[in-house]
């Protein structure tokens, strides 16, 4: 049984607890959100994830972290240093999106390593495959493409990008309409690419009851690829999105009746006044499925930093009800990221989160922030150290004032909790 069968038949499962117990909610209104398809728990019964979290409604707002080979990089050496970077920074979930070297190695090393969930987009293994025997990626089959969706769900992988949403219906209206930039989802791209050489409808689409399929054999979670996602503010909020996010939203409630956990990705690239509106949306069209986002980036001009323009999209998407974060990186848009981008990246999506948990959660998540305040207060430097989000970082770049570590460099002698101390009731 999957997760979303045994939450249905009113039972619990050990992952359920133990995510439960994580996230310090009662188990039982973990097992009503699975059932209901408001929360997804991805794991894959070939694995059983050594720290399965929960994604979801009224839970934490969890953190994931791209990473993989390229073909600048395609070492194996490469992936496992920047899987360790993503979960030494706190990431919740990683994502394999390797493109080069040698992809089934590259995959199952990760799931050797990884604590966490990890998902990947099969169609990128399917499609450099077909590229590299000469077929090109119209000449990829269909059979394939699902029977290394059944390699990867049998290697055990949690979840799966699929862009079921890339129809005839809605591939044109990103690609001859208004949009600047058109379909910048690399996912999206190959299953156009496949579709305009083979005159056929998407085989993720078409053959949507046969990926259900798999995935509840393995219990694997169904990420609904944004595929049609704007990749500008101009585009963003166009017809083709909502167009898409409406097909997904029919899935998910054909996945569910499979018995198939989904949850549905999101943009993108949006203005800062539509991403409360766009989590709204999807809630709405996609039937409370968890929401995953990538950022979203709340300016396009932000190339090196582009981290921060996501995350401060995350921070609104989140407060508005998005549960997953996808991290951006420096590099975005200009290259694959180095160990430290990785690390910077997963840093400011966790801020971005916790900052919305704070208004989602209330006392909950706060408790944290209010635990620096008095350490703070205290000039308990040490503490403050240990209850950063980055304490490596914090100790680094901690500058004592002079001889001696009672104040900062700021302020030094005349740092306000040496002059003040305190207030009252702060002390009790």
């Amino acid at each position: 049984m999957t997760q979303l069968e045994i939450a249905r038949a009113g039972e619990l499962s050990p992952e359920m607890r133990e995510a439960a117990e994580r996230e310090q909610v009662d188990v039982e209104l973990l097992r009503e959100g699975i059932a209901a398809g408001k929360i997804v728990l991805p794991v894959n019964i070939n694995r059983r994830c050594p720290r399965p979290t929960a994604i979801g409604t009224g839970l934490r707002i969890k953190v994931n972290a791209n990473i993989g080979s390229s073909g600048e990089d395609p070492s194996s050496e490469g992936v496992a240093a920047r899987l360790g970077a993503a979960l030494d920074a706190g990431a919740d979930a990683v994502m394999d999106l390797s493109t080069a070297g040698d992809l089934d190695a590259s995959r199952r090393a990760v799931l050797a390593e990884c604590p966490v969930s990890v998902g990947t987009v099969p169609i990128y293994q399917a499609a450099i495959e077909a590229a590299a025997d000469g077929e090109g990626i119209g000449g990829m089959s269909e059979e394939a493409l699902f029977a290394l969706i059944e390699k990867q769900a049998a290697d055990g992988v949690d979840f799966i990008t699929v862009h079921c949403g890339v129809t005839r219906e809605t591939a044109p209206l990103a690609l001859e309409g208004s949009r600047i930039t058109g379909v910048v989802s690399r996912g999206g791209a190959f299953t156009i690419c496949w579709m305009r050489a083979n005159d056929r409808e998407n085989p993720l689409y078409e053959r949507f009851d046969d990926l259900l399929e798999i995935c509840r054999r393995h219990d694997v979670t169904l990420s609904l690829g944004d595929g049609l996602r704007p990749g500008c503010l101009a585009d963003g909020s166009d017809r083709a999105q909502i167009a898409e996010t409406a097909v997904l939203g029919d899935l998910v409630l054909r996945a569910r009746e499979a018995g198939v956990q989904a949850m549905v990705e999101g943009p993108g690239h949006l203005p800062l006044d539509q991403v409360a509106a766009n989590v709204v949306l999807e809630k709405r069209l996609c039937h409370e499925a968890p929401f995953y986002v990538l950022g979203p980036l709340v300016t396009d001009v932000t190339p090196g930093y582009d981290h921060i323009s996501g995350a401060i999209g995350g921070a609104v998407a989140g407060m508005a009800g998005a549960d997953f974060l996808c991290y951006l990186t420096p590099a975005e848009h200009l290259g694959l990221p180095t160990v430290e981008e990785v690390r910077e990246g997963v840093i400011a999506t966790r801020i971005a989160a916790h900052a919305a948990d704070v208004v989602r959660m209330g006392p909950r998540a706060r408790e944290w922030d209010d635990r620096m305040a008095q350490a703070r207060g205290d000039l308990d430097w040490q503490e403050q150290f240990g209850l950063a989000m980055d304490p490596d970082r914090a100790r680094a770049r901690y500058r004592p004032a002079g001889s001696s570590d009672a104040a900062c460099s700021m302020c030094g002698d005349y740092c306000v909790f040496s002059l003040l101390g305190k207030p009252v009731a702060a002390r009790k």
